[in-house]
């Protein structure tokens, strides 16, 4: 399917779930509700210590479990000692998830890398290949988008980049990511993913023959703001309206 005609671009985008306090973000739960409500899911995905690729956006566990440790430490055999912000779910795997979306609405997959590039590439296209379902994936590293365009050419392939405000990173590096500087050469991405509180600006707009998803929309006003310069949203907090 041409991406401008696409569910990229046509369907809402529910930001880690459809998630709220019942149903934490990146749970079962929160897929569950958006699969009913009929919205595309965005999820993150990282690699453990046993090479189970896990849906959980946090290098680290404090924040959504309350437990101490690095999520790249856990066994699959531990996830579900660690329960999402006081609820009932634990952490999923990839493969729980997609056995559970089944092809029921899009998947746009965030892949969380900050290791060598590869070894979590390779393993989630391993669960995605065979997977009947629409889904794409998107990164903020470069060059897990470059093994997807060498590895797996037919995934689209996003993307994400912002204004990186507050990030540990080197001038250099948060130059070349917030323009884009790879997107040729290296990433050769099918579409941008760009955070909603630096749009517009001219960076995304060297690539306007790319379709453009802002993140993370959090309320009606800021969607009716940023749908001007965007072609979809991915969204949380709210459930947005035309």
């Amino acid at each position: 399917m041409e991406i401008f005609n696409s569910w990229l671009v046509k369907d809402y985008i529910a930001h880690r779930g459809l998630h709220n306090n019942e149903f934490p973000e990146n749970s079962l739960g929160a897929f569950a509700r958006a699969i009913d409500e009929g919205y595309a899911i965005e999820l993150d995905v990282r690699q453990i210590s046993d090479g189970t690729v896990v849906v959980f956006h946090d290098s680290s566990l404090a924040r959504v479990t309350g437990k101490d440790g690095y999520t790249k430490n856990l066994t699959k055999a531990e996830l579900c000692s660690y329960t999402l912000c006081g609820t009932e779910f634990c952490i999923p795997t990839l493969e729980q998830v997609l056995a559970l979306v089944d092809g029921q609405v899009p998947i746009l997959i965030e892949i969380k890398n900050e290791d060598k590039i590869g070894t979590l590439e390779k393993a989630t296209y391993e669960l995605l290949k065979n997977y009947k379902g629409e889904y794409a994936i998107q990164s903020f590293n470069p060059y897990t988008l470059e093994w997807f365009k060498k590895n797996a050419p037919n995934v689209w392939r996003g993307q994400l980049s912002s204004y990186f405000k507050g990030e540990n990173l080197s001038f250099i590096k948060r130059f070349a990511l917030k323009l884009m500087l790879l997107n040729k050469k290296v990433s050769c991405p099918h579409f941008i993913s760009y955070d909603a509180r630096n749009l517009p600006n001219n960076h995304v707009k060297r690539f306007k023959k790319l379709p453009l998803l802002a993140w993370t929309v959090r309320s009606q006003t800021e969607y009716l703001r940023v749908v001007k310069y965007c072609d979809n949203i991915i969204f949380e907090n709210f459930e947005p309206k035309i």
